[in-house]
């Protein structure tokens, strides 16, 4: 057995056991590492408002503070807002299911001619299998949810304080990791953590316009059709379905026609068509000509991005795809070399005329030319000769034609002439051998002689 087979073997087992190692680990931490992930472009969302704050003479750690502290102000009074309108709303809702039930029984016992009645359906639902297998699974699945509550809790109090920490400590941890590149690189990666907090301002700035463009959409829809607290549904429409990806239009749309249900339910039907019919106009038109203004990528590679995004990270990807593209895209583009496009109609979009008959000029094209300017060999020629042999023969051209009609025009040997041509030979052919009798008057192939009779 060789020396160095051992140690190939204990060589290949260790990177196995590394490679298994770091995949375990991986796998273990990937939760920690999306929580890392979006606290960084969260961080990178509010840089601006630290560094004007921290320009204006505050501490970076109390500029960063003030940020968070409005921002949480914000968003739980703006809970606190929908959470009682909700409950409100939902109390009137069962306190009318009464009248609610009636009228549509009414309706069926006009229309299909029944004699259903109140107290039999609450009798019929409250007695159902159906009603007791809800009630278990809900009682059952109660540790469950409460269990999902205090890991959601969880998780915005990590990215919350990881957000804090990059956004508190933003330059001296770009200090830490310049020291340990060269300044080529330190260049290189300073100009990347500005694009990044730029992209990234922009992308939250066009979220933050097509909220503001959807709140006022269905506020007037809402206001329209008397449905009572249509300022605050507005806002809440505008602030999920733009700041929660994938099911957020689910959940911004649901509220409205829960409310809309309660004065009319037609006017639930009316809301779901218009939450349908806006978010078609906002994913097709709305979205991918303000994203492309405001990050500056192409409506396409946002799309694509964003369905990227979200088949890797699922609702994470999808709301960090486009400022990571947009940066990814912004930081390449200062390493690819550029050349100015040449003035040709075909870079709009037009055709040069004359452009899609290029098989009728080679075939046209004459053969004495290409032997006259010695391209005989060019690539033209060599088309040419590829396209007669697939599509046939060309028609016939000048100088083939004096080929067969020989020169001067003419004519080429006609039926008939053999005979003279092989007499004529010989006549020839005679005259010099030996077996030929010529009388004295000289033989017929002779200068000067008389032809015989």
């Amino acid at each position: 057995m060789p020396r160095w087979l051992p140690r190939a073997m204990v060589l290949a087992l260790s990177l196995v056991a590394v490679f298994q190692l770091g995949s375990w680990a991986f796998h273990q931490l990937i939760g920690l590492l999306v929580n890392i992930l979006i606290a960084f472009f969260l961080a990178l969302a509010i840089e601006p408002a630290v560094s004007w704050m921290a320009s204006k003479g505050l501490r970076r750690g109390f500029a960063t503070f003030l940020v968070f502290l409005i921002t949480l102000i914000a968003v739980a009074g703006f809970v606190t807002l929908l959470g009682s309108m909700l409950a409100g709303q939902i109390i009137k809702m069962v306190e009318d299911f009464p009248a609610y039930l009636d009228s549509v029984i009414s309706w069926i016992n006009t229309t299909f001619h029944t004699e259903l009645r109140r107290v039999d359906i609450q009798e019929g639902l409250l007695r159902s299998d159906w009603l007791k297998r809800y009630v278990q699974n809900s009682a059952t699945g109660v540790l469950d949810i409460s269990a999902q509550v205090l890991g959601g809790l969880f998780q915005l109090l990590t990215i919350g304080l990881f957000s804090f920490y990059f956004a508190a400590d933003g330059p001296r941890l770009r200090r830490a990791l310049c020291s340990v590149l060269p300044p080529a690189k330190q260049a290189e990666v300073l100009r990347a953590w500005e694009i990044a907090v730029d992209k990234t301002g922009g992308y939250l700035y066009s979220r933050g316009l097509m909220a503001m463009i959807s709140g006022i959409a269905h506020y007037v829809l809402l206001e329209y059709l008397n449905v009572p607290y249509a300022p605050a549904l507005a806002v809440w429409v505008g602030l999920v379905s733009q700041f929660i990806p994938t099911i957020g239009t689910y959940l911004a749309g649901a509220l409205p026609m829960l409310i809309a249900f309660t004065v009319n339910p037609w006017y639930a039907l009316w809301v779901l068509v218009f939450v349908v019919i806006y978010q078609q106009f906002e994913n097709y038109v709305l979205q991918p000509k303000l994203t492309a203004k405001t990050v500056d990528i192409h409506p396409a590679v946002a799309f694509g991005s964003v369905v990227a995004g979200t088949a890797l990270l699922g609702a994470v990807g999808a709301l960090i795809a486009i400022p990571a593209i947009a940066t990814l895209q912004a930081f390449l583009g200062a390493y690819v070399k550029r050349y100015a496009v040449t003035d040709d109609p075909r870079v709009h979009g037009h055709r040069r005329r004359g452009s899609g008959n290029l098989l009728a000029r080679l075939r046209n094209r004459p053969r004495t030319e290409r032997d006259e300017d010695g391209s005989g060999s060019d690539v033209l020629t060599r088309v040419r000769e590829r396209l007669e042999h697939k599509w046939g023969p060309t028609r016939p051209s000048d100088d083939a034609t004096q080929e067969e009609t020989g020169p001067q025009g003419e004519a080429g040997p006609q039926e008939g002439d053999g005979p003279q041509e092989e007499g004529g030979s010989q006549e020839e052919d005679g005259s010099q051998g030996p077996g030929r009798d010529t009388g004295p008057e000289g033989s017929a192939g002779s200068e000067g002689g008389t032809p015989r009779e």
